[in-house]
């Protein structure tokens, strides 16, 4: 097969790859990057066109520099400095022809979608701004232009097509999830570890959804317990998030991953809400007799209030509660039990008084 689909050109030296010039200036904390190249290695080969410009992988390129590697493995592919709509323009799918394994294809996937992106803004710019920068003239470069549209959804399916003959994305965008995830320095060395292996598993035929829903569980539980440890973040919060992130970690190995994905994922969204809501008061006694009248709240706080009550004794354990409080607290909460058994008896005479009334209203009607 020819060059110009596209092929892996193995030991290419370092110094004959040429940067030219590039959006990115600054390559930001390289420490992290090189860390795990020195230990698991390149994970995604380096971009470049036959004359040997870098198209994709400014960051790995430096990394490696920085650790001395005279040669590197990387892709050769013609027509991606090309315009994007003489890409585009191609018809007869060159790149397909090519058998790619699933992650190769969802990193030449995620180039494309870049190289559209920058495209998109580029050809943008030029419908605003003519030659001069004159506003709404035509350039050259905007004559030019794809078929592209610009937006986020046609982008990722043309980007598709390029690769795999469909539109659909969802796999690769999938995968590509897993690839951030892995070189993303910003997760724990867990979750890159996790999705480092999940890769590694489609691979070889692993199937990429149920890997997927994995890595969402395992990113939940490592957020749960960021917010467990997370000082500035309500103690109630933090203490239902470490309990999330172990009663998650001690689930079955055998459950489903959907499941495992729900657990977590909704885990997840009840400690941020929780962290949201603002510190709860501290128990206090009921007010004397002899204090200010206590202001009166309408029947929709009644029913807010118990709607959110409703079974709360199932969400704690007596034990703990019991060793937590102070006598004060104590105290409070013995006083506010009281005072609500007293009030649910006043409400059931109410009604049962009204109901009496009902009944007989019902007997002179009849």
């Amino acid at each position: 097969m020819g060059e110009r689909n596209g092929l892996i050109e193995l030991e290419r030296t370092v110094e004959s790859i040429t940067v030219g010039v590039r959006h990115r200036t600054e390559y930001g904390d390289l420490a992290q990057l090189i860390a795990s190249i020195e230990r698991d290695g390149l994970l995604q080969p380096i971009t470049i066109t036959p004359d040997g410009v870098l198209v994709c992988g400014a960051r790995r390129l430096e990394a490696i520099t920085q650790l001395g590697w005279r040669t590197v493995n990387v892709w050769v592919r013609s027509g991606i400095t090309d315009r994007l709509g003489a890409l585009l323009a191609e018809q007869d799918d060159n790149l397909l022809h090519k058998p790619l394994t699933p992650t190769e294809q969802a990193t030449l996937y995620r180039e494309l979608k870049d190289i559209m992106a920058e495209d998109a803004a580029q050809r943008q710019a030029a419908t605003q701004f003519g030659p001069g920068g004159k506003h709404g003239g035509e350039s050259g470069d905007a004559n030019l232009a794809s078929p592209y549209t610009g937006e986020a959804g046609a982008s990722r399916a043309q980007a598709a097509r390029m690769v795999t003959g469909r539109a659909s994305y969802t796999t690769l965008e999938r995968i590509a999830h897993l690839q951030t995830l892995a070189e993303d320095p910003e997760q724990t060395e867990e979750v890159r570890q996790r999705a480092r292996e999940e890769l590694a598993a489609i691979e070889t035929g692993s199937p990429v959804y149920p890997a997927f829903q994995r890595i969402n569980a395992q990113t939940s539980i490592a957020e749960l317990e960021r917010i467990a440890n997370d000082a500035d973040v309500d103690e109630v919060a933090r203490h239902h998030a470490s309990v999330a992130a172990e009663s998650i970690r001690q689930t079955p190995a055998d459950m489903k991953t959907a499941e495992l994905e729900r657990l977590a994922t909704e885990a997840l969204r009840r400690v941020k809400d929780q962290a949201k809501m603002k510190k709860p008061r501290p128990l206090r006694p009921a007010p004397e007799q002899d204090d200010q009248p206590v202001p009166q709240f309408p029947v929709r706080a009644f029913r807010v209030l118990w709607s959110e009550m409703a079974n709360w004794w199932l969400h704690y354990d007596a034990a703990d509660i019991a060793h937590a409080l102070t006598d004060d607290e104590h105290d409070a909460f013995q006083e506010t039990i009281t005072g609500t058994t007293s009030f649910a008896r006043q409400v059931a005479e109410h009604r049962a008084t009204a109901n009496t009334a009902q009944d007989v209203q019902a007997k002179v009607i009849a």
